[in-house]
């Protein structure tokens, strides 16, 4: 399974790529005004410096609706890098402007995808991606894993090539079932990878470790 994280912050996606187990990165304009990063100018600019710390692929949202401009902005955010993967809305235009994006070759990930419907139709339109959001299911009562499943079988069904990129990841439990689940990619936050790290037996094999190096070298 890649990891990507979600992030618009440098600091924590070198961080994530220092511990050297980082495949791509994330990305909106929510997380960047998080950042402090406003400007149409300034936001692509960002976009060049993230491709700049992580070798895989780099999502950026198109703010566009319509079709037409969605193409618009796609292309200028294609031409920045080759590691950009143009991120489009699961409305109408958003899977029309897919299919025009995956005839040319120009890499597409679809977000904001709430059911295995709207995942088949990124599919369809030959998306890269797909990014089923688990934890805003799970925030109305709705299994978000259910909905990782329910891709998978699809995609196994008829072979296709779009990645299951599991969004909304919250915490560490929703990596290691998203990767039982089978999903490709799973996209959240610094913490959530390294939750992975931790469990009180290491703390307390390496505490033990360390106790009995010390008496040995007294």
């Amino acid at each position: 399974m890649k990891f990507f994280i979600d992030t618009a912050n440098l600091d924590q996606i070198k961080e994530a790529q220092n511990m050297g187990i980082l495949d791509g990165v994330t990305t909106n304009p929510s997380l960047m005004a998080k950042e402090g990063i406003t400007g149409h100018d300034n936001i692509l600019k960002h976009y060049v410096d993230i491709c700049k710390i992580v070798e895989g692929d780099v999502s950026a949202e198109v703010i566009a609706t319509d079709f037409e401009g969605m193409v618009k902005e796609g292309e200028a955010l294609a031409e920045l890098n080759d590691q950009i993967v143009v991120k489009l809305p699961m409305i109408k235009d958003g899977i029309k402007a897919c299919k025009y994006f995956s005839d040319r070759g120009i890499k597409t990930n679809v977000t904001l995808v709430f059911s295995p419907g709207q995942a088949l139709l990124a599919a369809k339109a030959g998306a890269t991606y797909v990014s089923p959001f688990i934890g805003r299911l799970d925030d109305i009562s709705t299994d978000g894993l259910n909905l990782i499943a329910e891709i998978r079988h699809i995609y196994d069904n008829y072979g296709f090539q779009t990645e299951i990129l599991a969004a909304s990841v919250r915490h560490t439990m929703h990596i290691i079932d998203c990767a039982k689940l089978g999903a490709d990619v799973m996209t959240g936050p610094l913490s959530a990878i390294e939750g992975l790290l931790k469990h009180p037996l290491t703390d307390i094999g390496l505490a033990k470790f360390l106790e009995d190096h010390k008496k040995a070298n007294q």
